[in-house]
């Protein structure tokens, strides 16, 4: 089986349980992960988003959106 966006995150998660789109980049290569969220959801797959606070390069702290598989 080809493996998508879609299959690489539904791996990802399923093992991971959470995602950024920082972490979609550098372990998936998927550089537009709300899309693939959306049609994930559209599928069916109870995903969750939950806003968390990151620290930046330059010392303060940014929110960013993370996407968690509920079971």
């Amino acid at each position: 089986m080809k493996q998508t966006h879609k299959t690489r995150l539904l791996d990802y998660l399923s093992q991971y349980k959470s995602i950024t789109s920082l972490e979609a980049i550098r372990d998936l290569g998927n550089t537009r992960l709300s899309s693939t969220i959306h049609k994930l959801r559209s599928d069916g797959h109870p995903i969750e988003t939950k806003s968390i606070k990151v620290p930046t390069r330059w010392g303060t702290s940014s929110n960013v959106a993370q996407y968690i598989l509920k079971k």
